[in-house]
């Protein structure tokens, strides 16, 4: 039975210590689960947690990770909220808002599975895309195959036919052309699938991960790397394999069997919280800009090949007056703003002539205070410390942030 525990980011977990599950029930953090998790942390450059003594600290990525029957939730926080948020709820909420997670209604597909996590969710949009693909239909293409056939077909393997078909001279070992389901995109679902069945042992969903796999066609096991994801292209004919073939990347690239030799099984899927704070203020901000025109990580070159590239941009489409956003995920605090940080917004604008530009902050309430406003320089430039809350009064993920944000910089 899996064991879910959750943490924050930036958290501590300490090896021996006693947790809470969200079951109710405790758990040890016993010595392989922290070996394990420093075996998979530097696998992946250690961009996860930072290890202390007997223990891991978490960094600003959220998510899960699971470890044979622990999972561990990372969850975001900010500090000082007076209502009661169900902040793995909320992180949902961003990674649907961000397309990072697109599945409708998620609450609705788990009535009476209280202990439902992240990693539950993805594996179930997975298996619903590979069935939608199923009763689609699967799609042939042609590949090469290498083997003995009663036929005369495709080029001769004169030194395999000889090695091979001494005694049964009525078979032909040849390398020919097939049109089948035996071919690239079905090796990454079938290998994603083996992952889903083998992390989801002794759950609901074992049993149906089972019976897609029964209903799949078989297929040979293949070697994947990041650059084969790459090498993918589509077409009018695989476009629909995409974002299943998205979900399998995910899975099997963040998937780690065996760590170092190891005996655990290991999955993350992990996000930068302050990537996912920029494209989160992104969507809300591009869904209220009627009068302005929104874009994000626009280059410009800044000295020889080094390149700027401020987090939003916004334009009016009428007076052409343009603003600058730099997004942080942090706790603020008046000492926490570092001069690089207000640099590095004044660079951004000058380089764009803007108006103006803000530092825009989470906070636990929206705040527009006019201490932490400035006019520099003859240009005028209006500076801004943004202070935004991402919850409403109910605790809830916050959906006109955008008006906030826009009403604040450019009012």
């Amino acid at each position: 039975m899996h064991q879910v525990i959750q943490v924050y980011e930036h958290d501590v977990l300490l090896l021996n210590h006693v947790y809470k599950t969200i079951g109710g029930q405790l758990f040890r953090f016993e010595k392989h689960y922290f070996d394990a998790l420093l075996k998979f942390n530097e696998l992946h450059g250690a961009k996860y947690f930072i290890p202390i003594y007997d223990g891991v600290k978490f960094k600003s990525y959220v998510g899960v990770l699971q470890i044979d029957n622990l999972i561990i939730e990372v969850l975001p926080k900010i500090e000082r909220v007076t209502v009661q948020v169900k902040w793995r709820d909320v992180l949902i909420q961003m990674l649907q808002q961000t397309e990072h997670l697109r599945v409708e209604q998620v609450g609705n597909a788990f009535v009476d599975k209280q202990d439902i996590h992240l990693l539950d969710i993805y594996f179930d949009w997975f298996l619903s895309e590979v069935e939608h693909l199923q009763h689609r239909g699967l799609i042939k293409k042609y590949y090469s195959e290498t083997k003995n056939t009663l036929a005369l077909k495709g080029k001769l393997k004169f030194s395999g036919h000889i090695q091979r078909n001494n005694v049964h001279q009525e078979r032909f070992y040849t390398t020919h052309q097939v049109y089948g389901t035996d071919h690239l995109l079905h090796h990454i679902i079938n290998i994603a699938l083996k992952v889903v069945g083998k992390l989801s042992k002794g759950t609901y969903r074992y049993g149906r991960c089972k019976t897609v796999q029964l209903y799949f066609p078989e297929v040979k096991d293949v070697n994947l790397t990041k650059k084969t994801f790459e090498s993918l292209s589509y077409s009018r004919k695989n476009e629909s394999y995409r974002r299943v073939i998205e979900i399998s990347r995910l899975i099997i690239l963040n998937y780690a069997p065996n760590v170092n030799s190891g005996s655990e099984n290991m999955l993350a899927l992990m996000f930068n919280m302050n990537n996912l704070w920029e494209q989160y203020l992104l969507v809300k901000i591009q869904q209220a800009s009627k009068d302005w025109l929104v874009t994000s990580q626009v280059e410009r070159k800044f000295w020889k090949n080094k390149i700027i590239r401020p987090d939003i941009i916004l334009q009016h489409k009428e007076t052409k007056q343009v603003y600058i956003i730099d997004s942080k995920w942090k706790n603020y605090s008046y000492e926490s703003i570092s001069s690089q940080d207000l640099r590095q917004i004044y660079v951004y604008s000058d380089y764009w002539q803007a108006t103006g530009g803000m530092l825009l902050y989470p906070h636990h309430i929206t705040l527009d205070d006019t201490n932490l406003h400035a006019v520099y320089n003859a240009r005028q430039f209006h500076a801004k410390i943004g202070l935004f809350s991402i919850l409403d009064e109910a605790g809830e993920l916050k959906e006109d942030i955008g008006v906030d944000v826009i009403r604040s910089l450019c009012g």
